[in-house]
């Protein structure tokens, strides 16, 4: 999950352009599908194993698919996982919400024609169904590149991960999840969301005053409820 840019010091370089990954980064489809492969699994009454599922972060869907079924010993192949797994995925795309601060810092670059890209583990088809539910933003980047359509996904430097990058001579800022503790060791920022990102410290143009103070309050933090149940005794919530 990371921003990559062509310069090679900060501020005093001009920027060339900015590449974006897409989930985790800009886009949450890990919570709009996280209970998917969870279900699935549990419909071949395997029981999903979480670190398992760590090690897969960053693969090509078809270097997921193999890892899955050898992992829970599904009587299918590759394919067959693809085929089955994927209309439930699709289902769930439309729920997915841009992160904090992705809307502002995309639309930011486009004004002052920055020029964005956007490179991802997803292959082509799925990334503009992805993004084809925010508003705006296929006409936003100048490329869009899926994992079918380059030699290897990351780290290889086809798609531009973290370690590529960084061997690139780019300046990387990552907004890591808690399983990525080799990319921010990598990087030359991390960040809790885009929300905090300083274009002025990368020699970009600063975010204009009334920018800041409505699109950042309203694309600043996420809005999904916290849900709790348990039961009530003397007016306490207790054994949530």
């Amino acid at each position: 999950m990371t921003i990559t840019d062509f310069s090679n010091h900060h501020v005093h370089c001009k920027i060339s352009a900015v590449i974006f990954d897409l989930d985790g980064t800009i886009l949450d489809t890990e919570v709009a599908t996280r209970s998917v492969l969870k279900d699935f699994l549990a419909s071949y009454g395997k029981v999903l194993i979480t670190d398992k599922e760590h090690a897969r972060v960053g693969k090509t869907q078809k270097e997921s698919a193999i890892a899955i079924v050898q992992n829970y010993e599904l009587p299918l192949t590759p394919d067959q996982f693809i085929a089955e797994i994927i209309p439930i995925y699709r289902a769930k795309w439309k729920d997915a919400k841009a992160l904090p601060g992705a809307n502002r810092l995309l639309q930011h670059l486009h004004k002052h024609q920055i020029p964005i890209a956007l490179a991802s583990n997803s292959v082509q088809e799925y990334i503009d169904a992805k993004i084809s539910y925010q508003k705006g933003w296929k006409d936003l980047f100048y490329v869009i590149l899926g994992s079918d359509e380059v030699t290897s996904g990351k780290p290889s430097p086809d798609l531009i991960g973290v370690q590529a990058a960084k061997a690139a001579g780019m300046e990387v800022v990552v907004v890591p999840s808690q399983y990525e503790a080799d990319a921010v060791a990598l990087a030359d920022s991390a960040l809790s969301s885009l929300a905090d990102f300083l274009p002025e410290f990368w020699g970009l143009p600063s975010f204009e005053v009334s920018n800041l103070m409505i699109n950042g309050l309203n694309d600043a933090l996420p809005v999904n409820p916290i849900c709790l149940e348990g039961k009530l005794v003397d007016a306490l919530l207790t054994e949530v």
